[in-house]
């Protein structure tokens, strides 16, 4: 069977736990393939009228539906510590977590990079990123600088050892000569993370060949995205972005699987737009109408908890998302939020200095000053949380989405109309 690819198509937070969530009784295996524990999942499980609210953040979201195995890729930075805490709270609430695998040579975020990832961003002063803090970044530097730690060398003190002490000689000049903050002890970093071991061996595996032999054998495996398109390193709006490649491409890097054996991408696109930390961001909105949106879309962060930026639908980044990432399905979420407003606005454009831009510009100046060009709809009133057919929206919601369809490139295949895992309209079947 082939393999499909699910992304974010803004800067992240859309929904993808609730895309993850929908196809998760058909899918067989969920592997997280990029970032770490600086992002998050919000899944909202209906069981016998109670709602269940699950805020992932370094596992799958294919973890809480009891038929799928799910996977940590190689291309994913490993907070132990967090990992086992999250493991540990789903456990507390009856959810199996006994099939997670983890790839032996996903990266280990150390305890220094923690450390390094804070004080480099509060040494950058006005210039900083918006980190989570959490050392992911650090944590890909180490990985591409070629001092990282890997999950198998948690299994041979010796190589930990060596590891350890080779990057700490450089950092700890950084840490105390630059920062000005206490040097990290090796003994006691060592020491932290072979106390993981033995809870971590059953749990790690070739994860690639794992998924090759799924895949032989006709299982359905998903790539789910941290993070999203205009977070990626490569693509992304640099260098406000995230350290990870968060497209499409992303999943056959950080997963093992070849890009032969990807046959769908399905992207999540917010009906509106938001992002967290700093950046350009042309359709934000410092008014009342990004009050409504934030407060009525619950737009804080589910890692940070951070209060969200928020905008209008721009789909000249839609656009892009499809383009980069090869987009064959778009699920469109949080259509509800749009309820009551009489009109609802669609960035179709930029104005660059008087010039349009109807795709996204090349330069980050560029993108910097680029001023949103809209074309208006009209709005609806009706509830349409109760909607599961797409005739049974109101005849202006319907316009919302054909119109966005129709100026993304590619077919709207689900929308969203509420929080819950059924509150969702299925137009075309996700998996064939």
């Amino acid at each position: 069977m082939p393999a499909i690819v699910l992304v974010g198509a803004q800067w992240g937070d859309e929904g993808k736990g609730k895309a993850t969530d929908l196809m998760g009784e058909d899918v067989d295996y969920v592997v997280k393939f990029n970032g770490g524990n600086n992002a998050g999942h919000t899944v909202v499980i209906e069981t016998d009228g109670k709602r269940e609210k699950y805020a992932l953040h370094l596992l799958p979201s294919g973890i809480l539906t009891p038929t799928v195995t799910p996977i940590i890729g190689n291309g994913v930075v490993v907070d132990l510590e967090v990992l086992f805490e999250e493991l540990d709270g789903l456990n507390e609430r009856g959810v199996d977590t006994s099939k997670l695998l983890v790839s032996a040579n996903a990266h280990v975020i150390a305890p220094y990079n923690r450390t390094l990832d804070k004080v480099t961003e509060r040494f950058l002063g006005a210039r900083k990123i918006g980190t989570t803090g959490r050392g992911i970044g650090p944590t890909y530097a180490d990985k591409m600088n070629r001092v990282g730690i890997r999950i198998q060398d948690i299994f041979d003190e010796g190589i930990l050892r060596q590891k350890v002490e080779a990057a700490l000689s450089f950092k700890n000049q950084v840490l105390v000569k630059i920062y000005n903050t206490r040097a990290a002890e090796a003994d006691r970093v060592v020491e932290e993370l072979l106390s993981y071991a033995d809870r971590l061996r059953p749990m790690v595996a070739d994860t690639a060949l794992v998924l090759e032999q799924a895949l032989n054998d006709g299982k359905n495996v998903l790539l789910e995205a941290g993070q999203a398109t205009l977070l990626d390193v490569d693509h992304g709006t640099y260098p406000f972005v995230t350290s990870s490649s968060a497209t499409a491409g992303g999943g056959c890097t950080g997963s093992g699987i070849p890009p032969t054996r990807v046959s769908r991408v399905i992207a999540i696109l917010k009906a509106y737009t938001t992002r967290v930390g700093e950046g350009p961001f042309p359709t934000e909105l410092d008014d009342d109408n990004g009050e409504f949106l934030r407060k009525t879309g619950a737009e804080y962060g589910t890692t940070t908890g951070r209060p969200r930026r928020c905008g209008w639908l721009d789909v000249v980044i839609g656009r892009y998302a499809t383009r980069i990432n090869g987009v064959t399905d778009f699920v469109i979420t949080k259509l509800d939020v749009l309820t009551g407003l009489p009109k609802v606005p669609i960035c179709v454009a930029y104005d660059v200095d008087g010039v349009r831009h109807d795709e996204m510009p090349v330069g980050q100046t560029d993108f910097h000053h680029a001023k949103p060009i809209y074309e208006e709809l009209d709005g609806w009133w009706e509830d349409i949380s109760g909607c599961r057919t797409f005739e049974e929206l109101p005849a202006n919601a319907q316009a919302y989405v054909l119109r966005v369809e129709e100026l993304i490139g590619a077919r709207v295949s689900a929308i969203g109309v509420g929080p819950g895992r059924h509150e969702i309209i299925e137009r075309h079947a996700l998996l064939d």
